[in-house]
């Protein structure tokens, strides 16, 4: 049965894909009583990115928003694992933590990582809305846009 959670999403075109596996020693995530922290997630669609560089030289603000949104869906398949394939158990979105590659003169991370916050918003109505931090970073592993984690509340 397809959780309410990926019934609202799907009506947006989202579908949630399995989760990728990590690309070095460390895990996917972790839970600690009613937490969940997700490890930073890279815009992989199908093990590969369709976008490198950095944003204000080699990339759009579009782009990158187009990334960050990947970056969220990613952190929603990890979550769902978490959750046991369930993202109706996740309680509260509590903070994403948003990483930028940026040229020196690009200021606008916020409106890059905004893609990622709304669609956590979609998911998940008020409980969706969530502290953060979007900072700008002058490379990212594996040239990627964009990396994002998260914290989670889960029952």
């Amino acid at each position: 049965m397809t959780s309410k959670v990926e019934q609202r999403l799907q009506e947006i075109g989202v579908n949630i894909p399995d989760a990728p596996n990590p690309a070095a020693n460390y895990l996917p995530f972790t839970r600690t009583g009613n937490l969940v922290f997700v490890s930073g997630q890279v815009p992989f669609v199908d093990g590969k990115l369709t976008v490198t560089g950095t944003v204000g030289k080699d990339a759009s603000i579009e782009d990158a928003q187009g990334q960050a949104k990947v970056c969220a869906i990613n952190l929603l398949a990890q979550l769902k694992v978490a959750c046991d394939g369930d993202l109706d158990r996740v309680v509260q979105v509590v903070k994403l933590g948003a990483f930028v590659a940026s040229a020196d003169d690009f200021h606008s991370q916020p409106v890059v990582v905004n893609a990622a916050s709304d669609l956590m918003v979609a998911a998940f109505g008020d409980a969706g809305r969530h502290a953060r931090f979007a900072v700008g970073s002058n490379a990212l592993p594996l040239n990627c846009l964009v990396e994002i984690d998260g914290v989670f509340e889960i029952e």
